[in-house]
């Protein structure tokens, strides 16, 4: 058994309590018959392990038994702090847990760490957007709270109808896309909850009766929860999105000069179909022939719109528009 698979396994029984060899499997990406020889050679090397045999049993650590694992590699130190970067010491809480994690580090490694954590820097707030404040910071940290402790969440939200009305979830993650953070959280279903639109938020403490404290209030949130799967919902939820937002297309005759602007400017909405050395026949996406409109409108002839007959219209309508009242 490898060390550095023997780490992550122990990791894995530390942060889990019990776990079944599927779920071994899973984690480490290994098979399943490889991940019961793995827990087998645990038990056989003296790491208090044992296995409950049937259904709803698994392997788990003795007593809740502790093993204090500090030894980090420098691809796993560089990798921590590349992803850390100047947020692990923009705050006094985090600066103090990040000091101590580099003075834990081998004095070989340190040096390093020191530099990805002052000299990467990650800036989230797209070009042209007022940078986030601090008002949510409040309302962020009830979010979080109720997601470590598994209590349902008493939402004001509102929709993008503009309808605000009460929620009551049950938190599964939160997620920050481009500056933006989102709620994902359980009621009658699996929905995601847009934080800058939630004017409220109250935790209700977990019912005691309930296995692990995860019902509260009237939403009780399945075993499956606990192994919900955050990057797989939320890669699935973007599609989803993705494809909502781009239900109209067009297809365009530009200059091939105008190529790498319109494909910045559209981004995963831009598709090349085919060019020769002067122009390139493209497709432009949007959620509304308007939308399409008002992005292509001050390129004026330089964008000649080959379809559909409606886009050609509404441009049509947006020049005399400007004629009449420019």
């Amino acid at each position: 058994m490898r060390a550095d698979r023997l780490f992550a396994l122990l990791l894995f029984l530390q942060t889990r309590g019990k776990v079944t060899a599927a779920q071994v499997a899973e984690e480490l990406e290994i098979s399943i018959a490889t991940a019961r020889r793995d827990l087998e050679a645990l038990s056989t090397a003296g790491v208090p392990v044992y296995v409950q045999p049937g259904r709803g049993g698994g392997w788990q650590l003795i007593g809740g038994a502790r093993t204090n694992l500090t030894g980090f590699s420098g691809h796993e130190a560089r990798a921590l702090f590349w992803m850390l970067g100047t947020a692990g010491l923009s705050g006094p809480e985090t600066r103090v847990a990040t000091r101590k994690l580099i003075r834990a580090l081998p004095e070989s490694l340190r040096a390093e760490a020191e530099t990805l954590a002052t000299r990467i820097h990650y800036d989230h707030t797209t070009w042209g957007k007022a940078p986030p404040t601090d008002d949510g910071h409040e309302l962020l940290d009830t979010l979080r709270n109720a997601l470590v402790h598994h209590q349902t969440l008493k939402l004001r939200y509102t929709g993008r109808n503009g309808i605000t009305d009460m929620h009551a979830a049950s938190p599964l993650g939160l997620v920050a896309k481009a500056g933006t953070w989102y709620l994902v959280a359980r009621s009658d279903t699996v929905r995601t909850y847009r934080v800058d639109r939630i004017t409220e938020a109250e935790a209700v403490e977990p019912n005691a009766d309930a296995p692990g404290g995860m019902t509260s209030g009237h939403i009780t949130a399945s075993a499956t929860d606990l192994d919900f799967d955050l990057a797989s919902y939320w890669a699935a939820h973007v599609e989803e999105v993705e494809a909502l937002r781009s239900s109209v297309t067009a297809t365009i005759r530009c200059p091939n000069w105008t190529v790498s602007i319109l494909s910045a400017h559209f981004g995963r909405y831009f598709t090349v179909v085919t060019e020769d050395s002067d122009f390139t026949i493209a497709e432009v996406r949007a959620h509304l022939i308007v939308a399409l409109a008002e992005q292509l409108a001050g390129w004026g002839r330089t964008v000649e719109v080959l379809s559909p007959p409606e886009l050609r219209r509404e441009l049509a309508r947006i020049g005399a528009e400007l004629i009449e009242y420019g």
